[in-house]
């Protein structure tokens, strides 16, 4: 039987007719289980280059149909459709399934209904920044435990292969976004954790309202603990708005001293009062905020998260030790890229929206910021009244670097300013020259844009490595011809 409310069953799928909304890292895998399954699957997907036809190349010798260059027409007779992250809710074909009366399911929905009755709890963290960095350094800690478990979802791998997969897996570190988390109404994991809520997507979401509400998806369901920001209340707004399983608890992460069912910092120790014997006056020692790396202050509330969820499972207090003092931050996030003259030099192109710059600029006492790009609807007023003590010089590249200017003449009239009006690639470069200018010994020229890439560069990693590649050339003593 089929219902609008909840799809077919995932058992009776042969024969079926089911559309998957879009191809990539998603898309692909979410075609190829379904057609496993038996199901009669087309996939419509609204681009139509090179990448798109190599992956339609690749689906159609299994039988399945490829549909290039019309995402918005609804094969006729579609059972279900199956929306990779990223297409809107207001997205055409999503409005005639609707009027169909056809179910929507996002990718990470058809894996939690795919897996299997033996299959390894979820520890899922979502938020605003840090969500990757977070469910990585789980993933180090679970390892340190000795558990077998692997980092997936909107990392980069996708939940379908894990779920369908041989390997065997005693529980999983996800990340999911909040477009992952809008299409998934069955999600239960055994803990999430919400890191942070700041305006983001509101383009796709309609509102900050309905932004904080997917986000807040991660804890229906909760069995053990919902894991929330205490410097964030609107986090555990969403814990109180959940309806979770008969004993689940709210656990809170902050920087400060932790109270009881919390997670802190004492005297440079991260300290767990949450998962204790006697949580009203007993703290047990996890690590040192040395262990985390880098030590800044909003990456230690992501390895408190971390310890928080891994705690819940029953993690011991020395597998978080050993599991933060793996773990390596992937590239562009707050990555320190080399001193020259006595200046460090500090790529965080990942910071591509105001809340994640403001934690990146927070880390440093005196710093030269290099920022703009695409603002994405943004303001920059708070950011620079957060940021202003600490600045002493910015250089401004990308489109809509007016704004940042704007807000800086109101705020931090003082602070020099640098205004790059090129928007080609050469200018980090140029960017770099100015920032090296401007720093004094003992400055931090920080590359935390609080814009999206897409003006300049195809995406924040490339961005970042232009950065690098232009601090390397300044340590070198070359200048590149791209005057």
């Amino acid at each position: 039987m089929t219902s609008p409310a909840t799809g077919p069953d995932v058992t009776d799928l042969a024969g079926r007719r089911v559309t998957v909304a879009g191809l990539g890292v998603s898309g692909v895998p979410a075609a190829r289980a379904l057609r496993g399954l038996g199901a009669e699957v087309t996939v419509v997907n609204g681009s139509d280059g090179e990448p798109q036809r190599a992956q339609a190349a690749e689906l159609e010798p299994l039988g399945i149909t490829v549909r290039l260059g019309d995402g918005d027409t609804l094969p006729e007779g579609t059972e279900l459709v199956v929306t990779t992250p990223g297409w809107k809710p207001t997205s055409p074909l999503f409005l005639a399934a609707a009027e169909a009366g056809v179910p929507v399911w996002g990718d990470v929905e058809l894996a939690w209904r795919l897996r299997g009755v033996d299959a390894p709890p979820w520890l899922a963290v979502t938020g605003t920044n840090g969500k990757t960095t977070t469910v990585r350094m789980l993933a180090c800690i679970l390892e340190a435990a000795g558990l077998r478990t692997a980092a997936v979802g909107n990392i980069g791998v996708s939940l379908l292969d894990i779920v369908l997969g041989d390997e065997p897996y005693d529980v999983l570190a996800v990340e999911l976004s909040s477009y992952q988390l809008h299409w998934a109404p069955s999600l239960r994991a055994h803990s999430g954790a919400v890191l942070n809520l700041a305006p983001d997507h509101l383009d796709w979401h309609g509102s900050m309202a309905a932004y904080a509400a997917d986000k807040g998806r991660i804890y229906e369901g909760n069995q053990v603990a919902c894991v929330y920001n205490v410097a964030d209340p609107a986090t555990e707004d969403l814990v109180r708005a959940a309806d979770v399983e008969e004993g689940c608890r709210a656990i809170g992460f902050t920087l400060g001293t932790p109270g009881p069912s919390q997670l802190g910092v004492v005297e440079n120790i991260l300290v767990d009062r949450a998962f204790v014997a006697n949580r009203q006056k007993q703290a047990q020692e996890l690590a040192e905020v040395s262990d985390v790396n880098p030590p800044a202050p909003h990456n230690i509330a992501n390895a408190l998260a971390a310890a928080a969820l891994a705690r819940a499972y029953g993690v011991p207090p020395a597998a978080v030790r050993d599991g933060l003092r793996a773990f390596r931050p992937d590239p562009h996030r707050v990555e320190h890229v080399a001193d020259v003259g006595g200046v460090a030099y500090v790529d965080d192109s990942k910071a591509t929206n105001t809340h994640a710059a403001e934690a990146s600029l927070g880390a440093y006492e005196h710093i030269v910021w290099i920022a703009g790009g695409l603002a994405k609807g943004a303001t920059f007023d708070e950011l620079v009244v957060s940021a202003a003590k600490r600045l002493r010089g910015v250089v401004l590249i990308g489109a809509d670097r007016a704004l940042i200017r704007e807000a800086l003449a109101r705020h931090a009239a003082d602070v020099p300013v640098v205004d790059l009006e090129r928007t080609d690639t050469g200018a980090m470069a140029a960017a770099v020259r100015e920032a090296a200018r401007l720093a004094r010994p003992g400055d931090t020229v920080l590359m935390a844009p609080a814009c999206a890439s897409m003006d300049m560069f195809v995406n924040y990693n490339k961005r970042g490595d232009a950065f690098a590649a232009a601090v390397h050339d300044l340590a070198s003593g070359r200048v590149p011809d791209d005057r």
